[in-house]
């Protein structure tokens, strides 16, 4: 079959690509255009095209600022936090509530794990100060009610660290489940089925079946995961951090915010943003060749 008669045949299917292709055409290449401001001394009155070249020497700057490497460093080490305590947390939930036999109440605590993902991070902020505030928060109250010592949750560097990855887990964990749930069910149940008769228990089942089974799609997800590595999301870091705790709260993306919204150096924050899409391609190429050579699985 040619394609013009395959096209003609079915070009409902064709038709349904135009506004997936024509958003990514939109919002995703089209600011490509934009990457040249790193290169240039942008004038926000002359425009891209009327700006200045000046080559490499944004980059040189950013690369010599001590601020761009603590920053770095933190979103380095609070997503390889998070990878460590956020990416097993949906796997675990999801076996869980996978093995739940009662009808509603897996279907109650499926919608109570996945309410605090539609939850915007500034009410997660203010939820998160009502709580762990050091002066006026729920626990801290209960603590120094019976005699205890306050936890500056929010005003150590460490604990702070610990709230963060905490706060993340319950965000996060209920929506990353429903990928693992839709997986596990295209486990043969047959299998799970001779597996009892031969004597298997519950965490046999699980550690021979129903991992096994899901390696392919815990596979991707960590690739995705791992291509995330040097990008962070503003709202976490920002909302949750203060100045108490800059030293771990300042990742890129805050610093993109500094110096691009509120100092108006948009070449240096075009530059910043630069790096992290050519090193996340880079995480994301790289996890991938590994998990192809190591377990036969690729995405790419």
């Amino acid at each position: 079959m040619s394609m013009g008669v395959y096209f003609r045949r079915y070009w409902q299917l064709y038709a349904l690509l135009v506004l997936p292709l024509s958003y990514f055409l939109i919002f995703k290449y089209g600011p490509i255009y934009g990457i040249q401001i790193a290169f240039k001394d942008f004038n926000l009155f002359q425009g891209i095209n009327g700006s200045e070249w000046i080559g490499f020497d944004a980059f040189k700057e950013v690369f010599g600022m001590r601020d761009f490497y603590i920053t770095l460093r933190n979103t380095l080490m609070l997503n390889f936090l998070d990878l460590l305590v956020s990416f097993p947390a949906p796997l675990i939930l999801a076996i869980m509530l996978y093995e739940l036999k009662t009808a509603w109440f897996k279907k109650l605590s499926q919608t109570i794990l996945y309410i605090p993902h539609f939850i915007s991070w500034v009410i997660i902020g203010g939820i998160v100060y009502q709580v762990f505030g050091t002066q006026s928060g729920m626990i801290n109250n209960l603590l120094t009610s019976v005699g205890l010592e306050a936890i500056p949750f929010l005003t150590d560097k460490n604990d702070w660290l610990v709230t963060y990855l905490l706060v993340g887990v319950w965000q996060s964990a209920g929506w990353g489940t429903i990928i693992y749930l839709a997986a596990l069910t295209g486990i043969n149940k047959e299998l799970f089925e001779a597996a009892g008769i031969d004597g298997a228990g519950r965490l046999k089942r699980i550690w021979h079946i129903t991992l096994p089974g899901l390696k392919p799609t815990i596979i991707v997800l960590l690739i995705i995961n791992l291509g995330h590595m040097i990008s962070i999301g503003f709202e976490r870091p920002y909302v949750i951090g203060n100045l108490a705790v800059r030293e771990y709260s300042d990742v890129l993306s805050t610093f993109v915010y500094r110096i691009g919204i509120q100092s108006g150096q948009y070449t240096l924050a075009t530059v910043i943003g630069l790096f992290q899409a050519v090193v996340g391609l880079v995480f994301v190429l790289g996890s991938n060749y590994v998990s192809k050579k190591l377990t036969d699985e690729s995405i790419l």
